[in-house]
């Protein structure tokens, strides 16, 4: 069963949001982080989710967290730290829409595994946004293979793992780069080059 944590959810811009991966892509990896005191945020995460928010997207968080499954922690440890991530980033006025875990390891063969769809599927139904019009950021391989796979646009980090995948060549995003907050430039100019082109269609 997939679980589930949702802040209060915001007016996101219609059919887009940006997906990322937690544990070394917003907050420094850790390995099976569950203590919410441990959780520090990565340099420029917040100034990027930021500037993401001002763009009116949305931001969901995508996670496995498979330390549930295998008996490391439970599920009350993902929201108390999930809980400590959204104080940080309230303190520099960024806010959730949504954050969505599966607990499950490997072998459990479930369907919300990254880089399996069921996650994804499951929030842009509840926060109606277009997968297609996204983008995904981490630091895993299997974070790129899933926005590949759902036809986001997307990026590789090179905090956390992200500088290991990049150098063993093991995905080819969209885009490499040194972390959120160079991310969220790129997607800044790419929003602001389709909103100029739909309203040059439209003068035309």
């Amino acid at each position: 069963m997939t679980s589930l944590v949702n802040t209060e959810i915001v007016k996101m811009k219609p059919q887009r949001a940006v997906l990322l991966d937690r544990d070394g892509t917003i907050v420094v990896e850790r390995h099976y982080l569950s203590d919410p005191e441990k959780l520090e945020l990565l340099p420029g995460a917040t100034d990027g989710l930021l500037r993401l928010s001002r763009l009116g997207l949305g931001l969901v968080v995508i996670s496995n967290q498979s330390g549930v499954g295998r008996g490391l922690f439970d599920a009350r440890n993902v929201t108390l730290v999930h809980e400590r991530l959204c104080e940080l980033l309230k303190e520099g006025g960024v806010r959730l829409d949504g954050f969505y875990f599966c607990p499950h390891t490997v072998e459990d063969n479930c369907l919300c595994c990254k880089p399996r769809a069921g996650l994804i599927e499951r929030a842009s139904k509840e926060l109606k946004f277009d997968p297609q019009e996204s983008s995904f950021i981490g630091d895993k391989a299997c974070d790129v293979e899933l926005g590949k796979q759902i036809g986001a646009t997307t990026f590789l980090v090179l905090t956390g793992y992200g500088s290991q995948v990049a150098a063993a060549g093991m995905v080819t995003p969209d885009y490499i780069v040194d972390g959120v907050y160079e991310a969220a430039q790129v997607i800044e100019h790419l929003v602001t080059r389709d909103e100029k082109g739909a309203a040059d269609a439209v003068r035309s």
